[in-house]
């Protein structure tokens, strides 16, 4: 394969979703991870057809790290040259005080956004040192900057995924791995529908009274970071709505 090949997990909607559109428009070979079978179809067949190329779509959740292990290491040779890797899969469950807080969305949370990171980075990162280049990209939050009321253990999950952001990059620098976290504010997502478990009206209002930004505004974020030359890497980006000043703070019309 003479194409380059990004590995983008949680990619059948919103950050992901528009990923995959971005890297294969870049003429990237996919290898898309998700949960839904269906959907992850859907993209694939869209992306090989409207782009011609390439996609290995792997149905597997990164919380399960038997299952993952074993599709991500049962790929073919020729795929395991990873350029990027867009740690994307994440999610909010409840909004909750800490005493009310619901333990089994804690486990999700924590076995998703923390634990699952870690499992996909573990793999890549050694297909990527013998080639001793690469790129990880990882997803925080806004909530990995600030804690606010209620979001306790997303934002905890989240101020982790800051701090593996800056452990990687510092392992991985002597096999020239470059690592970037971006962390947006609020994007008009499934996020907020996941987080209020399919309340679409009580999730429409998290982005009522100002513009939000769009999965696409991050993709393209992500795509400046990857596409900077050879000797230059963004550490970190935060990047917020015109109309967010903090996690808390939104000028609403």
């Amino acid at each position: 394969m003479n194409s380059k090949i990004a590995l983008i997990t949680g990619a059948t909607s919103g950050i992901g979703k528009a990923c995959a559109h971005l890297f294969a428009q870049q003429g990237y070979q996919l290898i898309l991870v998700a949960r839904r079978t269906q959907l992850l179809g859907e993209i694939s067949r869209h992306l090989e057809d409207k782009y011609a190329i390439d996609i290995q779509p792997l149905v597997a959740d990164v919380r399960n790290k038997e299952q993952l292990t074993a599709i991500l290491e049962g790929l073919p040779t020729e795929w395991k040259k990873v350029d990027v890797l867009v740690n994307n899969a994440g999610l909010s469950q409840g909004l909750d005080p800490i005493d009310k807080g619901d333990t089994d969305d804690w486990d999700v949370m924590i076995d998703t956004n923390v634990k699952g990171l870690l499992y996909v980075t573990k793999i890549v990162s050694n297909w990527m040192i013998p080639y001793k280049s690469g790129h990880i990209i990882n997803i925080g939050s806004i909530a990995g900057k600030e804690v606010y009321p209620n979001g306790n253990v997303y934002c905890a999950t989240k101020h982790a995924v800051d701090a593996l952001n800056k452990g990687m990059r510092v392992d991985l620098l002597p096999h020239h791995i470059k690592v970037t976290a971006i962390h947006p504010g609020m994007v008009e997502t499934e996020f907020s529908i996941v987080r209020f478990k399919g309340d679409e009206e009580r999730a429409k209002n998290v982005y009522k009274g100002f513009e939000p930004l769009l999965a696409q505004d991050i993709a393209d974020a992500i795509w400046f970071a990857v596409s900077r030359p050879a000797h230059v890497n963004i550490n970190d980006m935060l990047i917020m709505p015109a109309a967010q000043a903090t996690a808390t703070i939104t000028q609403k019309d």
